[in-house]
This record gives structure tokens, C-alpha cells and sequence, in this order.
């Protein structure tokens, strides 16, 4: 419907632009072809010894012969001279007055008693052989309903020419689009796929112009699938790791001993199940990696988590170095930033000596809009043995076999890292000579 007003419009003042166009070019046609006629009485008009005044039997155009043909002639001169074509007698010139010698008018259309006219004039003078001048004014008219009859055929035309045009463009215009559209088509029926569950994916090959539709779909299809197959996981873990305590409690309570003792253990396995829950709620509440995330600055949250270590690690007197980009940027969930960077400082807190370095930089890809990330702790502490760097990153089965080795912060670290299709890696520090713990993630 926009395509048609638009082309509707833009023919319409097609229309206007050529009718004008078309108007003028009859304007100086008519110009032309009245005063055309005048030289042409002029030429064969003579003056005689006694200032008679001779017109050609001849008239230039057959029309002046016709009576009503619509085409006039008229030469008035001095003491009431006045001759009018065949075509002109008994019509009314009252309208023409004497033209100054080599002086001409064209004008129109003029209102008389007889219709509308268009009329040229011309003064002339002429010598008669006994030397008197003789002053005459030749008209040529013609109606405006033979003009305009001209111009409403043209008119029709255009008019008949433009409309078979514009149904021509439209019905083109709709092929086009439902062409144009098809590639959109038949993204919603892949999408029906994947809702009926026949597809995994977007599969088909699509337009260059929506690959990247297409690809942050799928990117968005699979991320909501990790986290969906996150929080199934995570409920399933944590329902089995808190058989266990559940099961002690039961057993301690059925065993009827000691109030004290009870007390204690009891206690014990509330605490174990309070961490393991917080743990898997940690878990569950990884975001993983977003189409659409807005980037989070990092300057500012290492700054405050680092201000908030200090205060707790005081004893120890550990300095903090950093070494971060500017514009360096996260791009994702505010908490899993935290979680991320807030447990490995921990973890460097917890085990240097005295000094610990961050170190952020922007990874940026060409043809890729967001830029990767790599991010690394280090401590000047005793390090991880080379034979037990690969064990530090296994992954336990349930979750409180997690909890051993660097503690279940790294273990939050390696699930926030996979999620976002990163890569954690731990090695010895080149600065410190202690760990390093590296992560690295991939441009958006």
C-alpha cells in the first residue's frame, strides 16, 4: 500500500509535470501558427493609388472559408476599414483595437459573446505609390474549445499511458517484494521447525545480508539451551549432593546419642548443605554468554572487589597491581563479571605472599563487532606444581567432590568460563613465579 501511494503520487506529478510541459509547447504552437497566418494575409494584402485596400482571395488556411470553423481573420484601418474572413462574418471583434505600427500581441483566452479566444495582432503601415500611409491591424483568432479539444486527447492519453504504467509497477513491485521476502520466509518456517522440534538450528543457506540474523539466532537458540540444560543439571546436582547429609542427620538423629555430640554433627551438615546450596545457586545463576549483552566497564568493580580482599587479607599486607585497558569491557552479566574476577582474586589473595597483578586487555577481531577478552591473576606464592595444573581444572562429578583443590570458587570460575565459550587456563606466573590463572574469551 506505501509503494502504491508513493508511486501513485510520484506518477501523478509525472502527469502534472508533462500536462504543463505539453500545455506550453500548444501555447507557443498556437503562437506560432496564428501569427503565421497574420504574415501570410500580410504578404498578400496590397494598397492602391487611391489607398484601397486589397486582400487575397486566397486565405492561407482553408478554415477562414468555413463559416463557425473556429479560425478568424480580421483587418481594421483607419476611417471604419474593417474586412473579416467567410469564417468570421457576423461574429463579434468588438474586443480589437488598433495595434501601434510593428507592435504585435498574442492573447487569450479572451471572453466574448461568441466563446472563449486565443488572437493574435499585428500593426502594420503601409505606402500606397501616391505616398499615403495607410495604417492597418491584421488579427488571426482562434476559439479555445479547438485548442482545448486538442489538448483533451493529449490528455486522455497521458492519463490512459500513466495508468497502464503505474498497474504495470505495482504488479512488478509485488513480484519483487514476495521475492525480495522469501529469504524472510523462510527463516519463519526454519523457526516453526525448531519450535515443532524437527530442527536444531537455523540450517538453510540464507542471503549475505541475513547471516548475521541468522547467526545471532542460533547463537540465542544456544544459549538458551545451555542454561536451560545449566538449571537441570544444577537441580539434579544438587538434589544428589544433599543425599548425604540428609542421610547422616537421619541416622545421627535415629542413633539416640549424646545431645552435645547430635548438636555438633548436626550442625556440621547444615553448614556443608548451606555451602552447597549457595554453591549450585551460584551455579544456576551464571548467565553464560549473551547476543545482545551491553558491556560492563571492569575498572571499577576490580577497584572495589580488590578494596574489599584488602580489608579482609589485612594481615597479610598484600599489594595489588593493575594493568587494565581503558575501554576494556565485559560484555554479559554484571554478576558473572563479579564471580569470575572476584573468585580468582580470591583465590591470589588467599595464596600469595605479598603481591598479586590483574591483567585486562580487549582482543578485538576483524568482522567481528564485540572484541574478545583475556583477563589474568597472578601471585608471587608457592604456584602449582606442573603435575597437578591439569587436576586443578578437572571437573568432579558431583558437587561436593568440587569443593577440593582451590575450592569451589574455581570451580564457579570454570562454569562461568565454559559458558561464555571461554578458556581457563593456569600455569606459573612470569612476573611472580607464582600461578597464573588465564582466562580468555572469544570476540562477539
Amino acid at each position: 500500500m506505501a509503494t502504491g501511494l508513493v508511486l501513485a503520487g510520484f506518477l501523478g506529478l509525472v502527469g502534472l509535470t508533462l500536462s504543463r510541459a505539453n500545455h506550453d509547447t500548444a501555447m507557443k504552437a498556437l503562437h506560432d501558427r496564428l501569427q503565421n497566418n497574420v504574415i501570410a494575409y500580410l504578404a498578400g494584402t496590397e494598397v492602391g493609388r487611391t489607398g484601397k485596400v486589397l486582400l487575397p482571395d486566397a486565405p492561407p488556411d482553408p478554415s477562414f472559408s468555413r463559416p463557425g470553423s473556429g479560425l478568424y481573420a480580421v483587418v481594421i484601418g483607419e476611417d471604419g476599414f474593417r474586412w473579416e474572413s467567410s469564417s468570421a462574418v457576423g461574429r463579434d471583434f468588438d474586443f480589437l483595437k488598433p495595434m501601434p505600427t510593428g507592435q504585435s500581441e498574442f492573447a487569450g483566452p479572451v471572453d466574448t459573446r461568441m466563446g472563449r479566444l486565443y488572437y493574435f495582432a499585428y500593426g502594420v503601415v503601409f505606402d500606397s505609390p501616391s505616398h499615403k500611409s495607410t495604417p492597418l491591424t491584421f488579427m488571426v483568432a482562434q476559439t479555445e474549445d479547438q485548442f482545448e479539444g486538442e489538448r483533451a486527447v493529449y490528455r486522455r492519453s497521458l492519463i490512459g499511458m500513466l495508468s497502464v504504467l503505474g498497474v504495470t509497477l505495482i504488479a512488478l513491485q509485488l513480484l519483487l517484494l514476495r521475492w525480495s521476502l522469501t529469504p524472510l520466509r523462510k527463516v519463519g518456517s526454519d523457526l516453526g521447525r525448531i519450535e515443532d522440534g524437527d530442527s536444531d538450528h537455523l540450517d538453510s543457506q540464507y542471503p549475505v545480508e541475513l547471516t548475521a540474523l541468522t547467526e545471532r539466532i542460533n547463537a540465542f537458540i544456544d544459549t538458551e539451551r545451555e542454561q536451560r540444560t545449566r538449571y537441570r543439571n544444577t537441580l539434579a546436582d544438587l538434589a544428589h549432593s544433599l543425599k548425604t547429609p540428609l542421610a547422616v542427620i537421619r541416622s545421627r538423629l535415629e542413633a539416640n546419642g549424646d545431645v552435645a555430640v547430635l548438636r555438633g554433627d548436626v550442625l556440621d551438615q547444615v553448614r556443608r548443605m548451606d555451602e552447597l546450596v549457595a554453591y549450585q545457586l551460584a551455579r544456576a545463576a551464571t548467565s553464560g554468554r549473551q547476543t545482545f549483552a551491553t558491556a560492563v566497564s571492569i575498572a571499577g568493580h576490580a577497584e572495589d572487589l580488590v578494596q574489599s580482599l584488602e580489608k579482609v587479607y589485612a594481615a597479610k599486607n598484600v599489594l595489588c597491581e593493575f594493568d587494565i585497558e581503558d575501554d576494556a569491557a565485559f560484555y554479559g552479566e554484571q554478576g558473572d563479571l563479579l564471580e569470575l574476577m572476584g573468585n580468582l582474586l580470591e583465590n591470589a589473595f588467599k595464596w600469595a605472599s605479598h603481591r598479586v597483578l590483574l591483567v585486562v586487555k580487549m582482543e578485538p577481531q576483524a568482522g567481528r563487532q564485540r572484541p574478545g577478552l583475556w583477563l589474568s591473576v597472578e601471585d608471587d606464592g608457592p604456584g602449582i606444581p606442573a603435575d597437578k595444573m591439569e587436576k586443578v581444572l578437572q571437573r568432579g562429578v558431583r558437587g561436593d567432590e568440587r569443593v577440593q583443590g582451590h575450592g569451589i570458587g574455581l570451580s564457579i570460575v570454570q562454569d562461568i568460563v565454559k559458558a561464555y565459550r571461554g578458556e581457563l587456563v593456569v600455569d606459573r606466573s612470569p612476573e611472580f613465579d607464582g600461578a597464573r590463572f588465564s582466562v580468555r574469551l572469544p570476540p562477539g
